[in-house]
């Protein structure tokens, strides 16, 4: 059955259908450009794997573009190319996508080929071995950019030895240590048709769609499996696994994160907490940069950022800075948070950031891919598909008193520290 879940000029129609097997279809028609954006998202993602399997969500995202049983990576290519499409993928912690970018008249061949990837990918040993090589130097490139690396050992050192705290990359070790079996067992296990959903935004219709992707998935459209069930989590974290985390680096810069764990996604304080969120470290005009950056001149980059997970979240601070100034940077930036703790933002505070929010949301929303995009994380994230219209209601309807209770409960937690710059373990204590 098919379900009309919005019709207005600013979320355009969404229409959902769930196929046989457990397939679910989204589309949202956007009348006014001439292309169209397709992504079949599966729901897994590094949080699913055991550390002996860690980056192997991330290594099949890789391998799948290597060859099917029909098409060879060459033809693949080349087919997109031909009809200057973009077509491409990303893994996260608890979902992977699969997404092509094409003029409206070549949305079929999208839908071939990406179907083609997710279904009937050869993983052979050869192309693994070829592949294995691009993934380590992908984990080099990330240990070379300080500012990527602080993210992910922030991860680690707030949720340790969990798969929330390990990088979606894995390991040089873990992924040396992955076999044929290993990735295609991956593949064979996970990417089950109730774990798929497929979306489509822009020059679209819903009906073509689901005659394309009916034709591409056949077979596998049987049956009275129903779609997997909303990711949950594990439970609550309530303080971080270890006080601070170091890559010891000869950098220019210092990278630091200082944060603390923070609510799920589907905490209805979330709204709350990205008003917070912008006034604090989301802008120019936040307290973060303000008094960092803008007065003291001691930062070029400082904000926070606001993850949410299922069951989880984390709220954090980046900042950049040579050595000498980390102390003050520090300083600054605890002293903002106990603020924010003890009085919460002004009025005027949560009306900007509600409009910082509000704006962002709705200009975000200007391209194909970002409306792809976001019916495929409401349909895997959050198992319902939220109105453009409805989620301005609700950042409209936070208050101070709101905002204020998030602060107090967020920052008056235990926090920790990643760092990335060069120190010693006994510099951190200091720190």
């Amino acid at each position: 059955m098919t379900e009309l879940l919005d019709l207005d000029e600013v979320g355009g129609r969404v229409e959902r259908t769930e196929l046989p097997g457990g397939l679910r279809v989204l589309t949202e028609t956007m009348p006014g450009v001439l292309s169209a954006t397709l992504g079949i998202w599966v729901g897994v993602g590094s949080r699913d794997e055991s550390p002996a399997v860690a980056g192997s969500s991330h290594f099949l995202e890789h391998l799948l573009f290597k060859g099917t049983a029909t098409r060879g990576a060459l033809e693949i290519a080349t087919a997109m190319d031909a009809v200057g499409g973009e077509m491409n993928a990303f893994t996260a912690k608890e979902h992977t996508c699969y997404y092509a970018n094409v003029l409206a008249s070549d949305l079929p061949l999208a839908v071939t080929l990406l179907s083609d990837l997710v279904t009937e990918a050869r993983n052979t040993a050869e192309d693994l071995e070829s592949e294995r090589t691009v993934v380590l130097e992908e984990i080099a490139m990330r240990d070379d950019e300080p500012s990527d690396a602080v993210h992910d050992l922030f991860s680690e050192t707030l949720f340790g030895d969990t798969p929330l705290g390990r990088s979606v990359l894995g390991t040089v070790e873990s992924i040396e240590g992955l076999t044929r079996d290993d990735v295609d067992g991956w593949y064979r296990s996970r990417y089950a048709v109730p774990s798929i959903v497929v979306t489509a935004a822009g020059r679209v219709d819903h009906q073509q769609v689901l005659d394309l992707v009916t034709a591409a998935f056949a077979d596998r459209l049987s049956g009275d499996a129903r779609p997997a069930p909303l990711r949950t989590g594990d439970g609550v974290v309530d303080k971080p696994a270890r006080a601070a985390g170091l890559i010891n680096r000869r950098t220019e810069q210092t990278h630091l994160l200082l944060g603390t764990p923070s609510m799920g996604r589907l905490d209805e304080r979330r709204y709350a907490g990205a008003v917070l969120d912008a006034a604090v470290g989301g802008g120019m005009s936040s307290r973060l940069f303000q008094e960092i950056r803008e007065k003291r001149g001691l930062v070029y980059s400082v904000g926070s950022a606001l993850s949410h997970y299922a069951g989880a979240g984390s709220f954090s601070v980046y900042a950049g800075c040579s050595k000498k100034r980390v102390p003050e940077v520090l300083r600054l930036i605890r002293a903002e948070l106990d603020r924010a703790a003890a009085d919460g933002i002004t009025a005027e505070e949560v009306a900007r950031s509600r409009g910082q929010l509000k704006g962002g949301l709705v200009l975000g929303l200007e391209d194909t891919g970002s409306r792809m995009s976001r019916l495929g994380k409401s349909e895997l994230s959050y198992g319902e598909y939220l109105p453009v219209r409805e989620v301005l209601a609700r950042l409209d309807a936070v208050d101070e008193t709101q905002v204020r209770e998030v602060a107090a409960e967020l920052f008056s937690q235990d926090t920790c520290l990643a760092v990335v710059g060069p120190y010693r373990e006994s510099d951190l204590d200091r720190l």
